[in-house]
């Protein structure tokens, strides 16, 4: 299995890893603006917020108004069928719990999240849920498998355990821990992680 970017990954890089037998998930963002994106010129500026920390060119979006947001988001599961990717990871689906420039609750990121899982899945696409721990035992049936960053060195892993409860998969990656120090509990834990460098090269 190979978590591309769905934008920047070219039609023949996705065809070769079919071609090899790959299962192809394709990231994007479903929380956030990011300006260097082709559909960037989409998003109105009224639904733009804060920017990410450490992020350039990044701003949260009010998920509240799926009215405006949700074609932008369907043109994105769109492009992921006609790309061929067989899943996808929305990224940024926990905006409730930061500094967006919106007040969002949480009723507003689960019915957005549900709704983004609903969207993937009318188009016969695998869908992760990505971080956004304090929801999981409302998301678990929404969503196929989970996917995390960093739960070991944050001692948040136990949040993760009803999706290999429900017979769902766990994916995780680790930036800082060394292997011997998460791959034990992860193991145990049936949940399947990586170490990985943060900045993609």
């Amino acid at each position: 299995m190979y978590d591309i970017d769905l934008f920047d990954t070219s039609q023949a890089d996705i065809d070769a890893l079919h071609a090899d037998g790959r299962i192809v998930v394709c990231y994007f963002s479903a929380g956030s603006y990011e300006n260097f994106r082709p559909d960037a010129g989409a998003f109105p500026a009224e639904i733009l917020g804060r920017r990410l920390d450490s992020w350039p060119g990044e701003k949260w979006l009010d998920i509240r108004a799926i009215d405006v947001l949700g074609p932008i988001m369907e043109a994105r599961l769109d492009l992921a069928v006609a790309k061929g990717c067989d899943a996808v990871e929305p990224d940024n689906v926990d905006g409730y719990t930061n500094r967006t420039g919106f007040p969002l609750t949480a009723a507003d990121q689960l019915a957005y999240n549900r709704w983004i899982a609903t969207q993937a899945h009318a188009r016969n696409l695998s869908v992760g849920l990505k971080n956004d721990l304090d929801q999981i035992p409302d998301l678990v049936g929404d969503f196929d498998w989970a996917l995390n960053e960093q739960c070991h060195q944050y001692n948040e892993c136990e949040a993760l355990t009803p999706f290999i409860d429900a017979g769902k998969a766990v994916f995780g990656v680790e930036y800082r821990l060394e292997t011997a120090a998460f791959c034990p509990q992860a193991n145990a834990m049936d949940f399947d992680f990586l170490k990985k460098g943060l900045a993609l090269k």
